[in-house]
């Protein structure tokens, strides 16, 4: 079955088919977080999406470099117009930390909720604060090629010169005269040619925690630099894949495209992804509005929007079932119906070793196979191979109970699909099969009474298997009989 993955791209605006630039080889480049709070969940949609292209990538038989990296240094309060302080000097300074505290502290909290929401590591993961000398060169580069200039110390990129060589809001869709138009100057900026100009290089002030050296001043890089440096440091100067939230298409990826292209001559990226945001009664997610819940609320329920606490896995599902590239507005009704898929999916992918075999085959497993391959060739269309997925679920249950057949080669290759497709792929994980050592012990026990209990059955001793029973319902545990023995389950809380 040949896979010719199609990806939308954010520069042509169009859905193109994936070539990537060395045979076999993909380098992908995500922009991480900004460590100076906990995660929420707008934070987990694109580690989630580009979680499932890493992932699809792989299976796909690409040897891939992904490189996300870590904002500990030069992110401002106003990332749009780089008024007020380093985002997280003002959280070290409110919190009496040293900086690299802050950031390891919200570094080690961002590590544990992608490790919960099974989020594979990157490849690479840099940090901003440890590129401070290549950042340096790439500023001296630029100003070499004649788009940027210092003032008192600080360093911007000079877009109108740029514009004229080069286009300058290519990727936003926006022009040059709507930009003039709508940025306003801003007290303290005067310094700049243009109110537009975005800075490179700051030069720290007095009471600024966080400064390195350099020859224009003491002070630190600008926000959009870090990644431009970086990805063409770990990727090459010219790479594949470059993703992020829609949010950063404009100022961040407009300014990185300018820097890369002001520094060596040429666009640094083939394609660009981006993943729609999450909304909260319409309006987007995001610590600057206040409107946001965390992973760790989502997880405890703790939040005073939130009816009951949902699992990581429940989570992860939920923004899967939309495609990456439309809105998703957060609401606890659409969480507990994605708690309900996830658990019907599971109990399929259990139930498959609960199915026998026949001489003969009734139902499709290539059209199903085929079907979930051409959702996700087709610009990661999760939502459409998730659907395709519960019609395997269906097949699954007519196979159980008998109403469909199989043969014992297609069994295999159906278990071998689903599992790949629902584990390995879409990154989900069986949370109650995944328990701690406590639930093994508990599961084991549970399975050695019904054990005696179906003994009993077939001793026609039904006063003990009864007793076995209803004694087991009375600590929440559903029994359900079948021909093949039995299937249990803890009853929702």
């Amino acid at each position: 079955m040949e896979h010719q993955l199609v990806i939308y791209n954010t520069l042509t605006r169009k859905k193109e088919v994936f070539k990537p630039l060395v045979e076999g080889k993909v380098g992908l480049y995500v922009c991480g977080p900004t460590v100076y709070s906990d995660s929420h969940l707008g934070h987990a949609r694109p580690f989630i999406t580009f979680d499932l292209l890493y992932r699809y990538l792989i299976h796909l038989g690409y040897s891939v470099r992904y490189v996300r990296n870590i904002t500990d240094v030069g992110h401002l309060e106003n990332e749009a117009d780089e008024s007020g302080e380093d985002k997280i000097s003002k959280k070290a300074r409110i919190e009496q930390l040293e900086p690299m505290e802050v950031v390891q502290k919200y570094m080690n909290s961002f590590h544990e909720n992608m490790k919960e929401l099974n989020v594979l590591p990157p490849s690479i993961e840099p940090r901003a604060s440890g590129h401070i000398i290549e950042q340096e060169e790439m500023v001296n580069s630029i100003m070499e090629n004649g788009f940027a200039y210092e003032v008192n110390g600080s360093v911007y990129f000079d877009v109108e010169r740029y514009n004229k060589k080069y286009n300058y809001g290519k990727l936003s869709g926006r022009n040059l005269d709507d930009i003039k138009t709508n940025t306003r100057k801003l007290e303290g900026q005067d310094e700049k040619r243009n109110p537009f100009d975005f800075a490179l290089w700051k030069k720290a002030t007095p009471g600024h925690i966080m400064r390195w050296p350099s020859k224009w001043s003491d002070g630190f890089p600008g926000w959009h630099l870090e990644c431009s440096v970086m990805s063409t440091k770990y990727l090459g100067e010219i790479f594949d894949i470059h993703g992020g939230g829609m949010d950063l298409t404009f100022p961040h990826h407009e300014c990185e495209i300018a820097q890369s292209t002001a520094s060596i001559g040429k666009e640094s990226v083939r394609y660009w992804m981006h993943n729609n945001m999450i909304t909260i009664n319409g309006q987007k997610m995001a610590r600057s509005l206040g409107n946001f819940i965390t992973l760790q609320e989502l997880f405890s329920g703790s939040h005073e929007m939130l009816e009951k606490a949902y699992s990581p896995m429940t989570i992860r599902f939920f923004i899967l079932q939309a495609h990456y590239r439309s809105t998703i507005d957060f609401s606890n009704e659409a969480l507990q119906a994605s708690e309900k898929g996830l658990e019907r999916l599971m109990a399929a992918v259990n139930s498959l070793e609960l199915i026998t075999t026949s001489p003969e085959t009734t139902v499709d497993v290539v059209g199903l196979k085929e079907k979930c391959y051409a959702a996700l060739n087709d610009d990661l269309n999760s939502p459409i191979a998730i659907a395709h997925l519960f019609d395997g679920v269906r097949m699954i249950n007519s196979l159980k109970t008998g109403s469909e057949k199989i043969s014992a080669t297609d069994l295999d290759d159906l278990k071998s699909f689903f599992k790949t497709m629902v584990f390995d792929i879409l990154g989900l994980k069986d949370e109650e099969a995944a328990g701690s050592g406590d639930d093994e012990i508990l599961k084991g026990a549970i399975e050695l009474l019904l054990n005696i209990r179906l003994e009993a059955k077939q001793n026609k001793d039904w006063g003990t298997a009864d007793k076995i029973r209803n004694e087991l319902n009375a600590l929440g545990i559903e029994i359900k009989d079948s021909k093949e023995g039995f299937e249990w389950k803890l009853s929702p809380s």
